[in-house]
């Protein structure tokens, strides 16, 4: 059983990070317009009724109960994806929702931002990347706007690699990635997808209400690297973004 569960988290990360045999990209030949012609096992990449990103409005009052978010200082590696950074997270940090509990992966990084936020579009947006023992999905999301520098985003803009497939370690670095979490954890909800191939459904949503700052410097380093990453919005359809 350990083996299959090891098996279920590592197949959740290396779908969220986009790694697949077949080539896709953000350019218009295999951007995400085409993303669903791919591949077969793309296809709900424009079949699937609960895709993400979207436009997070029309909230519906739930009382949220607040996330219990335990990370640690545990980095491994910041990677250049080529379709985005990443950073790859041991084991030891998790967050629990609906009595659940899911293990931080990865966090990886989209410019501009992949959701909007009534019709608000920021200039980057973190995907914090979890898998429960079952296999299940779920996302933590920060906006990021243009203010003053961000100390612990700068960590990652001084160790992340230029070149894609390259890998820098973060095993000599302390930092805890609670710190890119705003102070305010008040947070929408609700139920969508991978925002990359295979755009895999059933993924629980966590968008946090308040953006955290970044530099001017700091996105044009992202943007440098990374450049235009974003899935554009789709449509909510049946669903209801819970507040």
């Amino acid at each position: 059983m350990k083996r299959v569960l090891i098996s279920l988290s590592l197949v959740a990360s290396l779908a969220m990070a986009g790694a697949t045999a077949v080539e896709w990209g953000f350019d218009d030949k295999k951007g995400p317009a085409n993303w669903g012609d791919l591949a077969p096992e793309f296809h709900i990449c424009k079949t699937g009724a609960n895709q993400s990103p979207v436009n997070l409005t029309d909230f519906i009052e739930a009382d949220l109960a607040p996330l219990k978010i335990n990370y640690t200082t545990k980095s491994e590696s910041v990677v250049n994806k080529g379709t985005t950074v990443q950073v790859n997270f041991a084991k030891g940090s998790s967050f629990s929702t609906d009595g659940e509990t899911f293990n931080l992966i990865q966090y990886h990084f989209h410019t501009p931002s992949e959701n909007h936020i009534n019709g608000k579009s920021y200039p980057m947006e973190v995907h914090f990347v979890h898998a429960s023992d079952k296999g299940e999905l779920a996302v933590i999301a920060v906006m990021f706007e243009e203010g003053k520098a961000n100390s612990q985003l700068q960590v990652i803009v001084d160790n992340m690699p230029m070149k894609k497939g390259d890998e820098n370690s973060l095993e000599k670095v302390a930092f805890n990635p609670l710190d890119l979490l705003p102070a305010d954890k008040d947070y929408y909800k609700f139920n969508g997808s991978l925002t990359t191939p295979p755009c895999s459904e059933g993924v629980r949503w966590q968008v946090m209400k308040a953006p955290v700052e970044m530099s001017k410097e700091q996105l044009a380093a992202f943007s440098k690297v990374m450049g235009q990453n974003n899935r554009p919005v789709l449509p909510l359809n049946a669903r209801k973004v819970m507040q």
